[in-house]
């Protein structure tokens, strides 16, 4: 049985994700990918523990996901009818990405249902 731990970090980037274990990086293009690519640098002697490192956005990214403007998003985060954010920083709140692109997904989905009606 595996005794030793090893600590490893995953990215998402533009292209695909970045791995990274001590000294090495690894570029895949899926996360599965990127996790395996890491589990082969260590070894079946070792338990790996991967750390995903979350894409954040503010307001403007936000609005940019969403286009619209950052009125409209700050509209909607008063009202309560947006995500909760990750944090709110001095420079404002932030929120992860994939949180912000679900609820564009959700939007898009039931603005389509009520044209289709």
């Amino acid at each position: 049985m595996p005794t030793l731990q090893v600590r490893a970090t995953i990215v998402r980037e533009d292209s695909g994700w970045l791995g990274r274990l001590g000294d090495e990086e690894v570029r895949t293009k899926t996360r599965d990918g990127c996790v395996s690519s890491l589990r082969r640098l260590v070894g079946d002697d070792a338990v790996l523990i991967v750390e995903e490192t979350p894409d954040l956005v503010g307001v403007s990214e936000a609005a940019a996901i969403l286009g619209w403007d950052r009125r409209r998003v700050m509209t909607y985060v008063s009202r309560g009818a947006f995500p909760a954010p990750l944090a709110s920083l001095a420079a404002g709140r932030v929120w992860r990405r994939d949180d912000v692109e679900a609820f564009a997904r959700d939007r898009r989905r039931r603005k389509g249902r009520r044209i289709a009606r």
